[in-house]
């Protein structure tokens, strides 16, 4: 299996949770916080990576979509706010 970073690129942060430079706990914080405050800013993990939640939900996850999907919306927008995070390439510390 060939990842991103054996090619040169940003790893991902599910990259990043694989090598453990980032743990699971610290992605779920980021999604809490963005949850909470989606004006926050950045958000800054132990291992100095940072990522702008609010900005890729912004240019990937359609409001209208996710309203369109059948369930509770507030968890089928975290369902969507997760998976942006976990293929999102944070900037490097």
């Amino acid at each position: 299996m060939i990842s991103a970073t054996m090619h040169g690129s940003l790893p991902t942060v599910a990259d990043l949770r694989r090598s453990g430079r980032i743990s699971s706990h610290e992605i779920v914080a980021a999604i809490d916080a963005y949850m909470r405050d989606p004006t926050a800013g950045p958000y800054r993990f132990s291992s100095g990576h940072s990522l702008d939640v609010a900005a890729l939900v912004a240019s990937t996850v359609s409001p209208a979509e996710v309203a369109n999907r059948a369930g509770p919306q507030e968890r089928t927008f975290r369902n969507a706010v997760a998976t942006v995070v976990m293929t999102a390439r944070p900037t490097a510390p």
